[in-house]
């Protein structure tokens, strides 16, 4: 049975003060990674309203789409192209203000304006990224990227 996930008010921390406590009881007990991250995705576009949120998964040399929640998106990703390659790659979390000014940005939507990628790391090895993208220029800030590591901790703990 599904969690149900009340949308929280307030400031964007208090947001995500919510979201996170409503994301550990959906996870709870839930073994299977691509399940919980399919509902992250879910509860994280429905909280914010961003353009684009999903993980990618790394197979191999390259990152591999997985669970999302958005438009059409890329389906592979080089090692160290474009900002999900470079967050894996420089195993580290990355905020670009706006798109276009990313050397190397992999444009799946003329839409998005700004991103925020964090890698997600399981025995000390970057095993995926969450990729989120606004339709806004400088959309995300440390708060974000505070609380969008938090969550991919919780992933990786899982």
């Amino acid at each position: 049975m599904a969690e149900d996930l009340t949308i929280a008010t307030g400031t964007k921390e208090q947001q995500y003060q919510l979201l996170v406590k409503q994301i550990e009881a959906l996870i709870s007990g839930e073994t299977d990674t691509i399940a919980n991250i399919a509902n992250i995705a879910a509860a994280l576009k429905e909280q914010f309203q961003f353009w684009w949120v999903g993980f990618y998964l790394v197979k191999q040399d390259q990152l591999v789409l997985g669970p999302f929640q958005g438009p059409v998106a890329c389906t592979r990703i080089a090692f160290g192209k474009g900002v999900c390659g470079r967050a894996w790659e420089d195993k580290e979390t990355i905020i670009v203000p706006d798109v276009d000014q990313f050397p190397g940005h992999i444009a799946c939507s003329s839409l998005s304006k700004s991103e925020i990628v964090v890698p997600l790391f399981q025995a000390g090895n970057c095993v995926a990224v969450l990729d989120v993208d606004s339709e806004h220029l400088d959309h995300f800030d440390n708060i974000d990227k505070l609380y969008l590591e938090q969550i991919c901790r919780l992933i990786a703990n899982g």
